[in-house]
């Protein structure tokens, strides 16, 4: 199981504000089955199955040019363990174990 990290940034819009098409991106996340996900301040985590999180992440890349974008800059994050299964909830109590 992999954990991903991504961003998905507008450019050449009309305004400086993201949150419409941040909403937009993850009402596709909603309605795939397979994955769970995280938003944070600065993107989304996402785990589950590498091949379908990267398809995933691919229509959600499509969705500001839908809404209007000229321009998409998409970063992609990956962390794919393969010697134990991990989770997000798994490696955040990893850390507060040690604080």
């Amino acid at each position: 199981m992999a954990i991903v990290e991504t961003t998905i940034v507008p450019l050449g819009t009309a305004g400086t504000s993201v949150s419409k098409y941040v909403a937009a991106c993850h009402k596709v996340l909603q309605e795939e089955k397979g994955v769970k996900y995280m938003l944070t301040p600065m993107g989304t985590i996402i785990e589950g199955d590498l091949d379908v999180i990267l398809a995933v992440i691919r229509k959600m890349h499509e969705v500001p040019f839908n809404e209007g974008a000229l321009r998409v800059s998409t970063s992609i994050k990956i962390d794919d363990r393969r010697d134990k299964q991990g989770s997000m909830e798994q490696k955040l109590k990893a850390v507060e174990e040690k604080l």
